[in-house]
C-alpha cells in the first residue's frame, strides 16, 4: 500500500513537472513573440510622450492655445473651400472656348476672382499659422520635432513658385490665346486684286465682321486683365501682316528688291516707276487704310490708347511699306539726266497725292521709321529734281561745241528739249515742278515767283536756238546748210505750235520760223538742184547752122555735163535727210519739178539726135520716169537712237556726257 502510493506520487510529481516545462516554453515563446512588439513601443513613446505633454501642460496656456488655434484655422479654412472651387472649375475651362466663348469667359471670371481670393488671403492664412506654430513653441505645448516639421511645411509652403491654381489660369489663357488666333485667321482672306489697280472701284473689301470683333474684344479684355495683351498683339501683327502680303503678292512687286547695282540709269526701270505709283496708292488707300480701321475697331477700347496705331505701324512694317520707300530712294540715286527729273516729278506727285494719307496712317512715335525715311525720299527727290531742272540751260549750251548731223536732219537735241520744254509746261509737269520748286526755295527762306519756271524754260529755248544758229554756219557745203535751217526751223515750227512752249514763244516767232523754212528750203533748190536744167542748154541748137552731126555732139555735151552734175548731187544728197514726211514729199516733188519737165523737154526735143547713135547708151542714161523715181527717193529718214542728256559733277565741275547717240553720225545728231 505504501509502495503504491509513492509511485502515484511519483506520477503527480512527473505529470506537475512536465506541464511546467510545458507552460516554460509556451512562455518563452509569447516573449520571443512581444519582443519586437515591445521595440515599437518604446520608439513610440516619445511621440506619445509629446501627445500627452500639452495634457501635462498648465490650464491656463492650454485655454489661450486654443483661441489661438480656432483664430487660424478660420481663414485657412476659408483658403482651402477656394482651392475646392478652383477644382470644380477645372472641367469648364480645360474644354474647347469656341463652342461657348461668352459661358468660357464668365468661367475664367469665377476663376481670376478666385484667385485674387487666395492672393489677397493665403497669405494671411499662412501667416494666422505661422503664428500658431510660433506660439507653440514659445510655450513648450508640442514636441520641438513635431514644431519643427510644421515650420518646414509652412516654409515650403511660402517659397513654393508653384501657381496657386496649379497652372488652370495659364493653360486657360493659352486656349483663349488660341481662339483668338482661329478667330482671326477665320476672317481675314487675300483681298481678289483686280487686274489693273487703277479699278479700284472693282475691289471689294471683306471687312470682320462685328459679332467677330465682339468676340476678339472680350478676349482681348481677359488676356490684358492678365497682363497678355502683348501676345495678342503679336497674333495680330502676324496674321493681318501676312494677308496684306498675300494681296500684294498678286500684284508682282518683285520689282521692290531691285538693288543700286542692278541698273544704271532711270530708263533701265522707267516701267517700274509707274507700276510703283500705281501700286504705292493703291496699297495705302486700300489695303493700309482698311488696316488701321481694324486695328482701331479690335484694340481701341482695349489697353493702351496708343496700341491700336503702335499695331497698325507693325503690320505696314511686316507688310513692306519700307520696301515702297526704299525702291524711291533708288530712284534718286540713279545717274542725273533730264528724263531722270520727269521721273522725280511722277515720284514726287505720288507722294504729293498720298500726303494727307501718310500723316492719317502713319503718325505717332511707333511709325517714325516710316515716318523719317518719307522724310528723306521726299527731300532727296525735291534736291534731286530741281538740281536737275537748273542744270540743263547749262547742258544745252555745252552741246555748241559739238558738230551739227552731218545728213542735215533735226539735231536729236533739238527735238529732244523741244519736246522735253512742252512736257515740263504740260499740265501733268508744271504744277508739280512749280510746286517742287516753291518747296526748295522755302527751304532756303527763298520767295519763287511762278515766272521763274516758264523765263528758265524760255532760257533754255533761246540756248537751243542759239546752238542751232551756230550748227548752220558751222556746215562747209551751203546747200546742206541750208537743207539743215530747213528741216529745223520747220520742225520748231509744227512741233512748237499749239503747244505751251509756242505760246510763250508767241505767235509771230513761230510765224518766223514758218517763214524762214520757206526762205531756206527755196535757197536750197536755187543752189543744188536749181543749177542742172541751164546745163541742158537750147540756144546753141537752135541757132546752129553746122550740120545733123555737130548738133548731135552738142547735145552729147550737153548729156553728158547734166549726167555728172546730177550723179554727183544726188549721190551726195541721198545720205541727207528731211526728217518731217510732209516736208521731205514736198521737198522731193519741188525738187521733181525743178528737174523733170526740163529733162523731159529737152530730151523730146534733142534726145533723137542722140539716141539713134551707137554710142547713145553712154549719154542718156536716164527717162524721165527714172529721174522722177530717183528723186521722189531722196531724205529718208534714217533709224535713230533715243536721246539722253546725262548730267553729272566731277571735281565740282559740271560734266555733259551726250549718250545713247549714234556713233556713226555726229554727237548732237
Amino acid at each position: 500500500m505504501g509502495g503504491g502510493r509513492k509511485v502515484e506520487s511519483l506520477e503527480a510529481v512527473r505529470r506537475s513537472l512536465r506541464t511546467s516545462l510545458d507552460r516554460s516554453r509556451a512562455l518563452g515563446a509569447a516573449l520571443a513573440r512581444a519582443g519586437p512588439r515591445l521595440d515599437e513601443i518604446r520608439q513610440r513613446l516619445p511621440l506619445m510622450e509629446a501627445a500627452v505633454r500639452p495634457i501635462r501642460a498648465d490650464r491656463d496656456a492650454l485655454a489661450d492655445a486654443g483661441g489661438h488655434i480656432d483664430r487660424a484655422v478660420v481663414p485657412a479654412a476659408a483658403v482651402l473651400k477656394v482651392f475646392d472651387a478652383i477644382h470644380g472649375l477645372e472641367r469648364s475651362l480645360l474644354s474647347d472656348p469656341h463652342a461657348d466663348l461668352p459661358g468660357y469667359l464668365a468661367v475664367l471670371k469665377h476663376l481670376e476672382e478666385a484667385l485674387r481670393f487666395l492672393s489677397d488671403n493665403c497669405g494671411l492664412a499662412v501667416q494666422w499659422l505661422d503664428d500658431i506654430v510660433d506660439y507653440l513653441d514659445d510655450q513648450t505645448l508640442a514636441d520641438q520635432r513635431f514644431i519643427m516639421g510644421l515650420k518646414s511645411s509652412l516654409d515650403s509652403l511660402k517659397s513654393s513658385p508653384s501657381p496657386l491654381d496649379g497652372g488652370l489660369l495659364a493653360a486657360t489663357l493659352d486656349k483663349l490665346e488660341s481662339e483668338f488666333r482661329h478667330l482671326l485667321a477665320e476672317h481675314t482672306t487675300p483681298l481678289p486684286m483686280p487686274p489693273d489697280t487703277a479699278d479700284a472701284s472693282a475691289i471689294s473689301t471683306s471687312p470682320i465682321p462685328v459679332l467677330v470683333i465682339n468676340k476678339l474684344r472680350a478676349i482681348l479684355e481677359r488676356m490684358t486683365a492678365n497682363n497678355l495683351l502683348d501676345r495678342c498683339v503679336s497674333i495680330f501683327v502676324d496674321v493681318r501682316g501676312s494677308n496684306i502680303r498675300a494681296s500684294l503678292r498678286a500684284l508682282n512687286l518683285d520689282y521692290l528688291e531691285i538693288t543700286p547695282n542692278e541698273f544704271n540709269d532711270v530708263q533701265s526701270i522707267e516701267g517700274y516707276i509707274e507700276k510703283w505709283g500705281r501700286h504705292l496708292q493703291f496699297a495705302v488707300k486700300h489695303l493700309f487704310e482698311t488696316e488701321l480701321k481694324v486695328c482701331i475697331e479690335v484694340f481701341e477700347q482695349t489697353g493702351p490708347p496708343d496700341v491700336a496705331v503702335s499695331c497698325f505701324a507693325d503690320i505696314a512694317a511686316q507688310a513692306g511699306i519700307l520696301g515702297f520707300l526704299r525702291f524711291g530712294m533708288i530712284v534718286t540715286g540713279t545717274r542725273k539726266d533730264p528724263i531722270k527729273l520727269l521721273k522725280l516729278l511722277d515720284v514726287f506727285a505720288t507722294l504729293n497725292k498720298l500726303r494727307l494719307d501718310f500723316n492719317r496712317l502713319f503718325r505717332g512715335k511707333d511709325c517714325v521709321e516710316i515716318q523719317n525715311q518719307t522724310r528723306d525720299l521726299i527731300k532727296r527727290v525735291i534736291d534731286g529734281a530741281c538740281d536737275i531742272f537748273w542744270e540743263l540751260l547749262h547742258q544745252v549750251e555745252l552741246q555748241r561745241q559739238m558738230p551739227p548731223p552731218s545728213d542735215g536732219a533735226v539735231p536729236r537735241l533739238v527735238s529732244f528739249i523741244t519736246e522735253y520744254c512742252n512736257k515740263l509746261l504740260s499740265h501733268e509737269y508744271q504744277p508739280v515742278l512749280t510746286q517742287v520748286l516753291i518747296i526748295h526755295r522755302s527751304w532756303k527762306q527763298e520767295k519763287f515767283q511762278e515766272e521763274m519756271l516758264t523765263d528758265a524754260i524760255l532760257d533754255i529755248f533761246k540756248a537751243l536756238e542759239a546752238n542751232f544758229d551756230i550748227w548752220s554756219r558751222s556746215y562747209g557745203d551751203t546747200s546742206l546748210s541750208f537743207l539743215f535751217a530747213m528741216n529745223t526751223h520747220w520742225h520748231f515750227y509744227k512741233n512748237l505750235k499749239g503747244t505751251r512752249l509756242g505760246e510763250l514763244l508767241g505767235e509771230a516767232k513761230l510765224k518766223e520760223h514758218e517763214q524762214y523754212k520757206d526762205y531756206y528750203a527755196a535757197y536750197f533748190l536755187t543752189e543744188s538742184w536749181g543749177k542742172l536744167p541751164p546745163l541742158l542748154k537750147r540756144e546753141g541748137l537752135i541757132l546752129f547752122s553746122g550740120g545733123r552731126v555737130k548738133a548731135r555732139d552738142l547735145v552729147k555735151q550737153h548729156l553728158k555735163g547734166f549726167n555728172e552734175s546730177f550723179n554727183e548731187m544726188y549721190h551726195k544728197q541721198s545720205s541727207w535727210v528731211i526728217s518731217d514726211k510732209d516736208l521731205r514729199e514736198k521737198m522731193c516733188h519741188l525738187v521733181v519739178q525743178t528737174i523733170v519737165p526740163s529733162y523731159r523737154s529737152y530730151m523730146q526735143n534733142y534726145g533723137p539726135l542722140v539716141e539713134q547713135d551707137a554710142s547713145a547708151s553712154k549719154y542718156v542714161k536716164y527717162t524721165a520716169q527714172s529721174l522722177e523715181k530717183m528723186l521722189g527717193s531722196l531724205f529718208q529718214h534714217k533709224p535713230q537712237r533715243t536721246m539722253s542728256l546725262s548730267i553729272g559733277h566731277s571735281n565740282g565741275k559740271l560734266n555733259s556726257v551726250m549718250n545713247n547717240l549714234s556713233r556713226s553720225a555726229s554727237t548732237v545728231s
